[in-house]
């Protein structure tokens, strides 16, 4: 198996590399939390280490160190696509080398031998109450599949801690080789009254999701495919699904376990539903004006918005200072497919217009859009108008990510993650010691100490 051939050799090293950090440097401090940041949600805290992926303040997310212009450029591409393949990015992803056509098309045949759903996972799906929810039938689905888990197997007989990223490896291609299917299968559950379409073989990963969905005809929509899910794969260690991952797979839960109670953190709606609520704004705004507004009157509805301490979705990322080169990926993708989109021609009205306009009224730090200003635009061109699926394309991309860095951290023998907790009053009482506040006569709430 070419990842397994490619990951092996590198590990040794990389071990040895990071059992040096602990050893001759482990007493170093990192970052020191404020009182702020531990009622924040340690929002900004450095507690993680991603070699996977990095969010540049400048320059967007780097996927292996690649930025997502260098990575559209360098990943392979099939004759006659403009997107690369996804096969591709799982490769760089997981081996940290950019990959060759071959080696990307040999990761799209290893998932195509894998991609065969069991049965009873379906009917599992087919069972639940229509109005269940697609995130829901998404985290079921993926638990549902645990049956054929490799590693708690392997783990039950002894398997040796050096061999747990084999069997992550292994069940991460089982599972993320499933996706593509089991997405679809909900999509047409939910939306399309049951209807199933199988897999096209001589279609890769992205395009076949499209075809069974239902547009099997509409190449772009392949193309579109490729490139979200490529734009989506990652985004560091500490966004919620991730962290959620990262936690429940240093317990040793299995792959399975891991990425559906990551789709259960992606599913809130702090998390992965921007996208739809970007859209449902945009929407809105065409409806209030009976259609596309000119940008005067736009400008001035986004003022008076703004005036009132309204939000205007999709601008402003808490790292990133610039337009999120995930959004210009997509908007260089409508300038080219989408001209004629009254939808698409919002957006870009207010790419050109409310920069200036957050600028001017002194808004926010970035008043730059993030990707999920375009996400939803795009899907509903194409006719996914259904909202709240979007999350679910959303998570079947980030496992691409997940999975990567479960085997990684498998790989590199990481421990369970077990950080300490604090008492209220205990913190009072360091800030006591430090002088830094007056003691209290009476204590509300909790006696802990």
């Amino acid at each position: 198996m070419i990842l397994f051939d490619k990951i092996a050799p590198k590990l040794p090293p990389w071990r040895e590399r990071i059992a040096g950090l602990v050893k001759e440097c482990g007493s170093v401090k990192i970052c020191d939390v404020t009182i702020e940041q531990l009622y924040g949600g340690i929002r900004g805290v450095q507690i993680q280490v991603s070699d996977i992926s990095y969010v540049d303040p400048l320059e967007g997310i780097r996927l292996r160190g690649y930025t997502i212009p260098e990575t559209l450029e360098l990943l392979p591409k099939l004759e006659g696509t403009e997107f690369p393949l996804t096969g591709g990015i799982y490769y760089l992803l997981m081996v940290d080398e950019m990959p060759t056509l071959a080696e990307a098309l040999e990761v799209e045949e290893e998932w195509k031998r894998r991609s065969q759903i069991p049965e009873y996972v379906l009917n599992m799906l087919r069972s639940m109450p229509p109005e269940t929810h697609p995130m829901t039938l998404l985290s079921m689905g993926i638990t549902a599949l645990q049956n054929g888990a490799v590693f708690p197997k392997r783990y039950d007989v002894g398997m040796p801690k050096v061999d747990y990223w084999e069997a992550t490896l292994e069940d991460s291609l089982n599972l993320t080789a499933k996706l593509p299917a089991l997405a679809a299968f909900i999509y047409n559950q939910k939306y399309h009254h049951g209807r199933y379409i199988p897999p096209d073989p001589s279609l890769d990963w992205s395009a076949n999701f499209a075809h069974m969905i239902g547009k099997a005809a509409d190449t772009h929509y392949h193309d579109l495919s490729r490139l979200f899910f490529l734009l989506h794969s990652d985004h560091e260690g500490g966004n919620v699904s991730a962290h959620t991952a990262h936690l429940v797979n240093s317990a040793l839960s299995d792959i399975y376990l891991t990425c559906a109670a990551a789709m259960d953190g992606l599913a809130g709606p702090l998390h992965g539903l921007a996208n739809q609520e970007c859209l449902r704004w945009l929407l809105s705004v065409m409806k209030q004006f009976g259609g596309l507004p000119t940008q005067k009157q736009f400008e001035s509805f986004a003022r008076q918005t703004l005036s009132e301490g309204k939000l205007i979705p999709g601008y402003g990322h808490a790292v990133l200072r610039t337009t999120d080169p995930r959004f210009t990926a997509q908007y260089e993708f409508g300038k080219k497919y989408l001209q004629d989109d009254e939808l698409f021609q919002l957006v870009d009205m207010i790419y050109q217009t409310l920069p200036n306009v957050l600028m001017d009224m002194g808004k926010v730090k970035n008043p730059w859009p993030n990707v999920d200003a375009i996400n939803g635009t795009m899907q509903y061109h194409f006719g996914v108008t259904e909202f709240d699926f979007y999350t679910v394309l959303f998570g079947i991309s980030r496992i691409l990510g997940l999975t990567s860095h479960a085997v990684w951290a498998r790989g590199l023998l990481k421990p369970i993650e077990r950080p300490k907790s604090l008492t209220t009053k205990m913190l009072e009482r360091m800030l006591c010691d430090a002088d830094l506040m007056p003691e209290r006569e009476t204590e509300p709430g909790s006696r802990a100490a």
